[in-house]
């Protein structure tokens, strides 16, 4: 797991209408770890419609007024982002992309190569969906399906969806309390792929089924995805570091033990 697509959801990067600064802090401390230990990281980052929000009070209801947060908010975020990745003398870029930029395998592939660049210069290259322009994104969808996209075309080995649950349950936790993690999923029942969106936080667009969607993608193309929480980044950092699965949950596109060859990862017992 050399390259590794890190997603952040806007519910975990905000916090009573605010950026969450010590969240956002401890995502760089991260990922400066996984520098460190030579992996080429490239973060997805939601957060720009509510940074956005923190300085200017718009009525989010009107998609005219989300696409000017959104303007509003990402030199915002991204500037927040820069301050703290520089603390550990890391370089960061901002990539803002569309579904369109996916369907042209040219524009694709200047995307690309401007990826490999930054990623050879130790680079961490932001990419969010471009929400200005984007109407469909801001209302009914989220920015998990453009990091499986990210992962699968920039030739990523993982994505990590950091996300406001902590894996992905049998049945839903916050309703049934003997609710069971999912440590590793091999095939999703199309179910619940077809389940309505169920967003969490007052700028998530997405919601579980988005997840489970770009795990489908991925898992369809040989690639793996993790989902585990962005409150804690522990398990995250020990599967991606130590390669021990502790917590979260493991989208796989074959048996794990196939998968994990040569990769030396290990359940925690």
């Amino acid at each position: 797991m050399k390259r590794v697509v890190l997603k952040v959801g806007s519910h975990v990067l905000t916090e009573n209408g605010k950026i969450a600064l010590e969240r956002l802090k401890n995502l760089v401390e991260l990922i400066a770890k996984l520098h460190k230990v030579g992996k080429e990281i490239i973060l997805v980052s939601s957060g720009a419609v509510a940074a956005g929000f923190t300085q200017l009070k718009l009525d989010k209801s009107k998609v005219a007024n989300k696409q000017a947060l959104a303007a509003i908010g990402q030199p915002y975020l991204l500037k927040i982002y820069q301050t703290h990745f520089a603390h550990f003398g890391i370089l960061s870029a901002q990539i803002l992309l569309s579904a369109d930029d996916f369907d042209s395998r040219k524009r694709t592939s200047y995307a690309k190569d401007a990826v490999e660049v930054m990623l050879k210069n130790r680079v961490v290259p932001i990419v969010n969906e471009n929400d200005v322009v984007a109407t469909e994104e801001l209302v009914f969808g989220d920015n998990d399906r453009l990091s499986a996209h990210v992962t699968y075309y920039f030739e990523a080995d993982i994505l990590a969806i950091l996300s406001d649950i902590d894996g992905y349950y049998d049945k839903d936790p916050n309703r049934f309390e003997n609710a069971k993690l999912l440590k590793t999923v091999t095939k999703i029942p199309q179910e619940a792929l077809e389940e309505n969106f169920t967003p969490n936080g007052d700028f998530a667009t997405g919601g579980i089924v988005t997840k489970l969607q770009s795990a489908q993608f991925l898992m369809q193309r040989g690639k793996a995805m993790f989902l585990g929480s962005g409150f804690d980044l522990e398990d995250a950092k020990t599967l991606l570091i130590d390669r021990i699965h502790k917590g979260g949950t493991l989208f796989l596109p074959c048996q794990k033990d196939e998968f994990y060859k040569g990769e030396q990862i290990k359940d925690e017992e």
